[in-house]
């Protein structure tokens, strides 16, 4: 009963994921939801920095400290091992929905505005781009591990967990990040980039950047020289990949 719980419990955190996931899209391009980076309650200036400051800070702290081995150690004291990235997910998830939810619109000034036709297109199509580019990065790794749902199956099935390899499928060879180079092209990619919009993406561009110093320290713990061979020989965002570069990805 314990491993089919941890299943339906992984399944649960799995689908608010991917509800949470697209809306995210939505918010971020101001697409098909009711509310958005640009679209919302007004509120005074300065409030609404106030109040989108804590919620990008707040996202920030719960992403980078459950994302650390250091945590993961010590959470895995509390809950089972099997529903820790589970867990992680799930409250990623909320506190998104808390982000989606009390994000204030800030429409003034309007920073830049692209009205020609094939530089819109261009743009949106950069956009939809990035998410794909998120999309396909996260199979090339291990798309169920990363959100939980193999370690729950493992769980129920009563096999053991696989040990983690050091591989570079793909993008990988040539980016270190791509699935965040994905997300950078995605918040940036934006025909109309208001006050508002500049904050979200500036906000979240910091995050991913420290969010990677913190996650390569772990693969660097993890891993070692294989790691360190690769850090040195693959770009981290942009493209750059040496002759000697040789095959090393982790999935996480």
């Amino acid at each position: 009963m314990s491993a089919l719980f941890s299943f339906l419990y992984g399944v649960g955190a799995y689908v608010a994921c991917l509800a949470t996931l697209l809306y995210l899209i939505g918010f971020s391009g101001n697409l098909f939801v009711p509310k958005s980076v640009d679209v919302g309650f007004a509120a005074p200036w300065l409030q609404a920095l106030g109040t989108n400051l804590l919620l990008l800070g707040l996202f920030g702290v719960q992403h980078s400290v459950m994302a650390r081995r250091g945590f993961k150690r010590w959470w895995t004291c509390i809950v089972p091992p099997a529903v820790e990235r589970s867990t992680f997910v799930l409250a990623t998830c909320i506190v998104l929905a808390l982000l989606f939810w009390f994000w204030m619109p800030i429409t003034r000034p309007v920073v830049w505005e692209v009205d020609a036709f094939p530089a819109v297109a261009l743009l949106w199509g950069l956009f939809g781009l990035g998410w794909v580019v998120v999309l396909i990065s996260t199979f090339f790794i291990n798309h169920f591990e990363l959100f939980g749902l193999q370690q729950v199956y493992v769980r129920l099935t009563g096999r053991a967990m696989p040990q983690a390899k050091f591989k570079t499928p793909f993008l990988y060879r040539y980016v270190r990040h791509p699935l965040y180079v994905g997300l950078l092209l995605s918040l940036w990619s934006a025909p109309v980039m208001t006050a508002g919009h500049l904050l979200f993406a500036l906000g979240t561009s910091a995050y991913i950047l420290v969010g990677i110093w913190f996650e390569e320290r772990d693969l660097i713990e993890q891993f070692g020289e294989r790691y360190l061979r690769y850090r040195d020989e693959v770009g981290m965002l942009m493209p750059r990949r040496s002759r000697s570069s040789r095959r090393g990805k982790v999935t996480m």
